[in-house]
């Protein structure tokens, strides 16, 4: 009989998840589902794997810009404060600074309700702490920053990051980094309230 370790069963079971994010994409494109989710809206399509960041409209690939980076540690489905990975799911755009270190910020509602759920049964997080990211999303704002489950996750460019860096390796803490001129034609198509998904 073969043995598995927590951790690759953990990894087995991320995967999965995975899968199943990116199946729910593939029915996402099909014909008819554009029309049930509207052409004319825009949103964000992160693939972390091929390391690109896609604008669609309903169905259709408006724009994609490659070589972006993501969290130093990579990608998952189980982020934590200060992990350094990027955190996989469907997210909105909920705050923008324009004028953020990193040149411009579009910030996420991280994390959002099946994060939340996961930690309150994993006991990472308790009820109240629930129920104030429960109560954020259904407002529509920013869930609280500062649980176990971390915060500040975003879309930016790079300000006075090292491009050089950028160009070579992944190197944020979590977020999504492109050039300052990506996140400059970024900023045409996404504004408060535009779907992120991040697979």
């Amino acid at each position: 009989m073969t043995q598995f370790s927590k951790q690759s069963i953990a990894d087995k079971m991320t995967v999965m998840r995975r899968i199943l994010l990116y199946m729910s994409l593939l029915w996402m494109s099909l014909p008819g589902a554009a029309s049930a989710q509207g052409d004319a809206e825009s949103w964000v399509m992160i693939d972390t794997a091929r390391q690109t960041l896609t604008v669609m409209q309903g169905n259709r690939a408006i724009r994609t810009f490659d070589n972006i980076a993501v969290g130093r540690n990579g990608y998952t489905l189980d982020h934590r404060a200060g992990d350094g990975k990027t955190p996989l799911g469907v997210f909105h755009i909920v705050w923008i600074n324009p004028n953020s270190r990193f040149h411009l910020f579009f910030g996420l509602d991280y994390p959002n309700q099946e994060y939340a759920e996961a930690a309150l049964r994993r006991q990472l997080i308790d009820s109240d702490t629930y129920s104030a990211i429960r109560s954020a999303l259904y407002r529509g704002s920013l869930p609280p920053q500062d649980t176990p489950l971390g915060g500040d996750i975003g879309i930016h460019g790079l300000g006075q990051s090292d491009r050089r860096i950028h160009e070579a390796a992944n190197w944020t803490q979590g977020c999504i980094a492109l050039t300052d001129e990506q996140i400059d034609q970024l900023a045409r198509w996404v504004t408060l309230g535009t779907k992120v998904v991040i697979f």
